[in-house]
């Protein structure tokens, strides 16, 4: 008889552990204990990922991976805001700028720097990437930078009426990307060979035949069942997060930092995994479509969201994470722009992302 595989058996007893601390209180072995869940289930969700992905091909596999973390994480997001408070405030725009950062300065950097080292040079299409790092450079400066600067409302908030446009333009450019990486353009997103040929089979990079219909459906139902998991946990720890924050006497804005890296880590573990294997394209997708998918997803949801919470919904960034931001889309710019990176572009995407991390810590 088939033994059951820890993939298998991780996100069940994530979502069991879900279900035994949900709105509880929880001592220190305790917050250790769902700390060693949520690695396994974010290692499970990873390979669960991969299953699906092998099955429908690129860019899909990105696609649903990108889309089901962001929704969940738009969950998480407002469950967090709905205790109110005025960090609530900020709490949408700090998790969504960091995601940002996170996806295009850690997983592009760090997939660039892993597939160099192993392959020299990697090579992907600048079509389609520079296509997704338009639509979100345009999606980032419409809904975090321009509530700086607009002045229907004091600070750095949209009038109802911006935040309604903000929201609808962000759902069609989403809509719009997305069709033209799945139907009008997909040769635009599929891996490159080192000798430029575009690789349209799923056999053309050396993997096994895909899986079954039978266990890539169970893959993908064990998927979902992990990035619950992994994002409801991560509710359940954020009291400990928060405390801990406090004491290390770091600010409160962190928080986002520290939610975006854990909802993000099944999407950066996939990306190097494929970076490993010479499919940067899919590293690439992953990362900007993740980027995408956690604003042009998550704002239509908080403008929705926003009829029924009380406060403000700063979206509005500081001083220097638009300097941040401008830094990262031009530097993403011209490591897009030939269609091949060596070591140094990832470390200078890497080397962005600790001096955001630093300020964040350290602002």
């Amino acid at each position: 008889m088939h033994r059951l595989s820890w993939t298998s058996v991780a996100p069940v007893v994530a979502l069991c552990a879900l279900a035994l601390t949900w709105g509880r209180h929880l001592g220190t072995v305790p917050v250790a204990a769902v700390a060693v869940i949520i690695a396994s289930a974010v290692l499970a969700a990873v390979h669960h990922a991969e299953v699906v992905a092998h099955r429908v091909g690129e860019p899909f596999g990105s696609l649903i991976l990108a889309v089901a973390v962001t929704i969940i994480e738009v969950g998480l997001i407002l469950t967090l805001m709905s205790s109110g408070g005025a960090k609530a405030e900020t709490l949408a725009r700090d998790t969504v700028f960091a995601a940002v950062m996170i996806t295009v300065n850690g997983i592009m950097g760090l997939s660039l720097l892993i597939g160099s080292v192993r392959f020299h040079t990697v090579r992907f299409n600048p079509e389609g990437t520079g296509a997704a790092l338009a639509t979100v450079a345009t999606l980032a400066v419409t809904c975090l930078v321009l509530p700086t600067f607009t002045v229907g409302e004091a600070g750095p908030v949209f009038t109802p009426g911006q935040l309604t446009f903000a929201a609808v333009a962000s759902l069609a450019l989403y809509g719009l990307f997305v069709s033209t990486q799945t139907v009008r353009h997909r040769d635009f997103f599929l891996p490159v060979a080192r000798d430029g040929r575009t690789l349209w089979d799923k056999d053309d990079d050396g993997h096994a035949d895909p899986p079954s219909d039978r266990r890539s459906l169970i893959s993908l139902g064990l998927l979902l069942v992990s990035l619950v998991s992994v994002v409801g946990l991560a509710k359940v720890e954020s009291p400990a997060i928060e405390s801990a924050v406090a004491a290390l006497g770091l600010p409160a804005s962190f928080v986002g930092v520290v939610i975006a890296l854990l909802v993000l880590a099944p999407e950066t573990l996939a990306a190097v995994n494929a970076a490993r294997r010479e499919r940067v394209q899919t590293s690439l997708n992953l990362a900007l479509g993740s980027a995408m998918a956690s604003i042009g997803l998550t704002i239509p949801a908080l403008a929705l969201a926003s009829i029924w919470f009380s406060g403000d919904l700063r979206l509005g960034l500081g001083p220097t994470h638009v300097v941040l931001l401008a830094i990262t889309v031009v530097v993403s710019v011209l490591t897009i722009v030939p269609g091949r990176a060596t070591r140094l572009q990832g470390g200078v995407h890497l080397v962005l992302l600790a001096a955001f991390l630093f300020l964040a810590a350290s602002p």
